[in-house]
Order: structure tokens, then sequence, then C-alpha cells
């Protein structure tokens, strides 16, 4: 028997699939805007679903990204109402953590966009102090290089909270980052910030279980949350694209997406959960196998 962390699932599709809107290059920002107590929703149905965790809906909220629509005024707002929407569902649910979520600046899933450490340490740091006081931890996500992965690592020391880091993954080739990193790589970053965990997220499934075995070795609790697209294509990669660049695999079932965070499991991962369309289905279908496995969820 394990102690077993379980994250929820995707929010930003989960998003567009219930309310229906045209994605926009905001994504979930947008959204939020629009419908806001879908948000607060969508955390409750994951925790009904047994998940122990709320990821706030704060991945995409940067600076840069609310610039080019104008929209840069309402920053610190979108941060405030992300978090009172997951406080709002945990206090209902009664338990659970909050994880505040910072995603990469720019851009996801490329490296050409790296910004030096000294210009993106301020900015995560921002995003961490307004954070920090209402969340349990601060989550990384889906950092594509090592230069990404320090800014952001930097920054949310400005929380006084635990860090979680995560990575994504070559969807070829597990062992390394988007960038073609070794995850090995990390362990310098891993001395330096102390991170409290290190997952990979936001890559296919098949990739995990190589991404793992790098991950074990680094000396941290680790685990992974894939997501459910078919592969990152060419379109998505250049500027402001919108989701609708992204392909949803029509097999990954809740069953089966349970078959790969079962074997991560297996591997020694204590935290486990879904990314982009991964939903509440698959987290409850996930829940149900760890409890019969003799896991006690967390």
């Amino acid at each position: 028997m394990a102690m077993i962390t379980l994250l929820d699932g995707g929010m930003g599709q989960e998003l567009l699939a219930r309310t229906g809107d045209e994605p926009t290059p905001l994504w979930a920002t947008q959204v939020m805007l629009d419908h806001p107590n879908v948000v607060r929703q969508i955390h409750a149905d994951y925790f009904a679903a047994g998940a122990t965790i709320a990821t706030t809906n704060t991945y995409a909220i940067h600076h840069d990204r609310l610039q080019g629509f104008g929209k840069d005024h309402l920053f610190e707002t979108l941060h405030r109402r992300a978090l009172s929407q997951a406080i709002e569902a945990r206090s209902a649910h009664g338990s659970g953590r909050i994880a505040g979520s910072m995603g990469p600046l720019v851009a996801s899933y490329r490296d050409d966009v790296s910004l030096p450490v000294a210009e993106a340490a301020p900015k995560f740091a921002e995003i961490a102090r307004i954070l920090g006081p209402e969340v349990d931890l601060i989550l990384i996500e889906t950092q594509a290089t090592l230069t990404q992965c320090e800014g952001a690592l930097e920054g949310a020391q400005a929380a006084g909270k635990p860090v979680w880091l995560s990575i994504t993954v070559d969807d070829h080739d597990g062992r390394k980052l988007r960038s073609g990193d070794a995850i090995s790589d990390l362990k310098p970053l891993i001395y330096k910030y102390k991170p409290q965990a290190i997952l990979a997220n936001c890559s296919v499934p098949e990739a995990m279980d190589s991404a793992l075995d790098e991950l074990k070795s680094l000396g941290l609790p680790f685990g992974a949350y894939a997501n459910g697209f078919t592969h990152i294509s060419g379109n998505f990669l250049k500027d402001a694209p919108t989701v609708r660049e992204l392909t949803h695999r029509h097999d990954l079932t809740p069953e089966k997406y349970a078959d790969f965070a079962m074997a991560w499991v297996d591997q020694g991962a204590t935290i486990v959960g879904g990314c982009c369309e991964v939903g509440p289905a698959h987290i409850r279908q996930l829940a149900d196998r760890l409890v019969a496995a003799g896991h006690r969820i967390i």
C-alpha cells in the first residue's frame, strides 16, 4: 500500500467543453471572465471524483498573454477570482489542498521563447506573492526547458510555500524535456531551489514511464499527469495559437488512462492526476482503482 496524492484533471479544455465557447488565445482565462462559476463547479466535480488537490485556474494569467488583448489591468483580479473559485469549492467539499498554478511565460511547449532567468524570475515572483497566502503549495507546470524551470523556481520562492516543479517531456522520448534538455540535468536546480516534488505533465501518457524512470533518480517524491492530445502540432507552436490546433484523442477512456496511471504508481510515483483532456470521469476511475489496489489517497 502506498500513500498517493491524487491531483485533479485538466481545467482549460473542460471549461471549453462545458461552455461551448469558441477557443481564443486567452484560453481558460477568457472563459473565466465570461463564466467564472463554471470554474468552481469543475473544481467541485474533481473533488467529488476523488481528487485531493484543486489546481487554480491561473496557468496562463501572465502579463505577456493579457497585454495583447487589452486586459492586463485585470492581472491581479483574475488571479484572485481563480483563487476564490478553488477556495469556495474546497470549503463546500470540506477537505483538500489548493495548488497555485504557474504556467510558462509567453507560450507553452516552446523552447524558443524562454526568457533569461533574471527576467523571468520577477514575473513569477509577482504571481507567487499573490497566490502564496491563499494556497497550500505552488505548482509550476509545463516547463519545457531548464532555463524556464530555473526562472520559475527562483520566482516561486516569493510565495513562502512548498513548491512542486512539473516539466513537459518529449512525446517520443520521455527522458528529455521538449527542449531536448535531459531530465537528469535538473539535478543542480533541485539542489539549489529544493522543490518538494518533481513531476511530468502535459505530454502523452505513453512517454511518462521513461520520464518517471529519470525523475525517480532525482531523489524527490515524483509523479505524472498526462494529457489527452494526439500530439502537439506545429501550428500550435506558432504565436498566439488556440487549442483548435490540438487534436483530442478518442482512445483515452477513463479505464485506459487509469491503466497508465496505475503503472506509474507501480514505478513508485506517489502523485498522479490528469492534464488537458483528462476530466472528472478519468479521475473518478483512477480513484476507484487506487482504492481497490489498497492504496490510500491523501
